[in-house]
C-alpha cells in the first residue's frame, strides 16, 4: 500500500519513471528560492516512497522546484514528454469532495480529459479548474440530460455524489437519500461505459457497493473485477495515526485495513504494520477506535460545517492515481479496497488486492493470516454488521428493479 501506492501529485510537473507517469509540464521556475538538496527533501514533499523517485523523477523534481543554477543537471524538453492518455469522471464534482478531489486528478500526469458532472455549480468548478496549467482538459456537464455525454468512452467513474454525513445522520438516514442517487448513477454508467474502472465513495460504501453491482448485473455488464468501494481514507488515518502514536516516519509506514467502512467494520491490523512495531494493548485499543470514529471526529471538530471532505478527496486521488498507474501498465501496484470477496463467507469485503489493466488482478488474503486474539475477535464481530449492511444494498436494488 504506502511502499506501492502512493499518489504522485505535485504542482508543475510530475513525473514518474520509464512507461508510467510523466511530466504535467515543463512549467518556469516561479521565483521561489527553494531548493532540495537531498533526495530526503523531495521524498518528503511529494510523500513518495524511494521505490518512486527513479533518477528522472528526482531530476525533474528538482528542475521544476528550484532556480537553475550549476548545483543541478538542465533537464531538456525532449527528456520530458507528457503522455497522459486516460479519460476520468467525477460524478459529484461540485460538492465537498468531490472539488478538491477534481483539482487533484487536474494534476495528475495520467489524465488527459477530466469530466465534471453534478446536478448544479458545476461550471464554475470547470471554469475554475481549466485556469490550472496541467494538460488535462477540463469539460463540465449539468444535470440527466448532459450525463451520457459525460460518461462516454470514459476510463475511470469516480462516484462521490450523495450528501455528506451530519452530525446525529445515523446510517439509515443516509442510506436512504444516497441508495437512490448511487442506482441511478450506475444505470448511467451500465449504459454508457460498462468497461469503466467504477469508484464509489458516496456512503454508506458497504451497502452502495453490493447497489452498484446489482444494477450492473441487471443491465448485464457487472465485471466484479472493476467496481471498487473507496477505503483508501481507512489506510490514510491508519497510517497517519499509527506514525503519530509511535513516533514514526510517515512516508514508512503502512497498516493493512479490512473489512467494511463504517463503524466497527473497519479493522486495522496493526499487528502486520510495516515497519515492525509492537504496542501495548491500550494502544491496540486506543488506535483501533480512532481509526474506526475518524470521520465522526472531523464531523464533530466541523461543528455541523461538513464532514471529513478533504481528507477523502485526497484518499480518493490516491486510489484514483494507482487505478491509473495499472491501467497504464504498472505491475505493481496495491490497495485496500471493497470488492466482490471471497477470502471471507461475505460477498463483499475490503483487504489488500493487486491492481492490473483488467481491475482487480488478486486479492491479498495471506493478511487474514496469523492475527492477534484481538484482530480475530473484531474480524467475527465486524462481519455480522457488514452482512447486513450488504444485504440491505443487495435488497434495495432488487426491490427497485421489481418496483421499476
Amino acid at each position: 500500500m504506502a511502499a506501492t501506492s502512493a499518489s504522485a501529485f505535485s504542482i508543475g510537473s510530475t513525473i514518474s519513471h520509464g512507461s508510467k507517469a510523466s511530466p504535467l509540464s515543463q512549467s518556469k521556475t516561479c521565483g521561489m528560492n527553494t531548493s532540495f538538496n537531498s533526495q530526503n527533501n523531495i521524498k518528503s514533499f511529494t510523500g513518495l516512497k524511494s521505490s518512486f523517485l527513479a533518477k528522472e523523477s528526482t531530476a525533474a523534481l528538482r528542475y521544476s522546484f528550484s532556480q537553475k543554477s550549476q548545483n543541478y543537471p538542465r533537464i531538456s524538453s525532449s527528456a520530458l514528454q507528457i503522455q497522459a492518455s486516460f479519460k476520468v469522471a467525477i460524478l459529484g464534482a461540485a460538492g465537498g469532495i468531490g472539488q478538491p478531489l477534481a483539482l487533484l486528478v487536474k494534476m495528475s500526469p495520467l489524465v488527459s480529459d477530466l469530466h465534471l458532472y453534478d446536478i448544479a455549480n458545476v461550471k464554475g468548478v470547470a471554469a475554475d479548474l481549466s485556469h490550472c496549467n496541467t494538460p488535462s482538459k477540463v469539460r463540465d456537464f449539468t444535470g440527466s440530460d448532459e450525463l451520457a455525454s459525460c460518461l462516454k468512452d470514459v476510463d475511470v467513474v469516480v462516484i462521490p455524489a450523495g450528501v455528506p454525513r451530519k452530525p446525529g445522520m445515523t446510517r439509515d438516514d443516509l442510506f436512504n437519500i444516497n441508495a437512490g442517487i448511487v442506482r441511478t448513477l450506475i444505470e448511467a454508467v451500465a449504459d454508457n461505459c460498462p468497461d469503466a474502472f467504477i469508484h464509489i465513495i458516496s456512503n454508506p460504501v458497504n451497502s452502495t457497493v453490493p447497489i452498484a453491482a446489482e444494477v450492473l448485473k441487471q443491465k448485464g455488464v457487472y465485471n466484479p473485477k472493476k467496481l471498487f468501494g473507496v477505503t483508501t481514507l481507512d489506510v490514510v488515518r491508519a497510517n497517519t495515526f499509527v506514525a503519530e502514536k509511535k513516533n514514526l516516519k510517515l512516508i514508512d509506514v503502512d497498516v493493512p485495513v479490512v473489512g467494511g467502512h463504517a463503524g466497527i467494520t473497519i479493522l486495522p491490523l496493526l499487528s502486520k504494520t510495516k515497519p515492525s512495531v509492537t504496542f501495548s494493548d491500550q494502544e491496540v485499543n486506543d488506535l483501533t477506535a480512532r481509526i474506526q470514529n475518524g470521520g465522526t471526529e472531523v464531523v464533530e471538530a466541523k461543528a455541523g460545517a461538513g464532514s471529513a471532505t478533504l481528507s477523502m478527496a485526497y484518499a480518493a486521488a490516491r486510489f484514483l492515481e494507482s487505478s491509473l498507474r495499472a491501467l497504464d501498465g504498472d505491475s505493481d501496484v496495491y490497495e485496500c479496497s471493497f470488492v466482490q470477496s471471497e477470502v471471507t463467507e461475505l460477498p463483499f469485503f475490503a483487504s489488500r488486492v493487486k491492481l492490473g489493466k483488467q481491475g482487480v488482478e488478486a486479492i491479498i488474503s495471506s493478511d487474514l493470516e496469523g492475527l492477534t486474539e484481538y484482530e480475530v475477535k473484531g474480524l467475527e464481530a465486524l462481519k455480522v454488521e457488514l452482512k447486513g449492511s450488504i444485504e440491505k444494498g443487495v435488497t434495495f436494488a432488487q426491490k427497485e428493479k421489481v418496483t421499476a
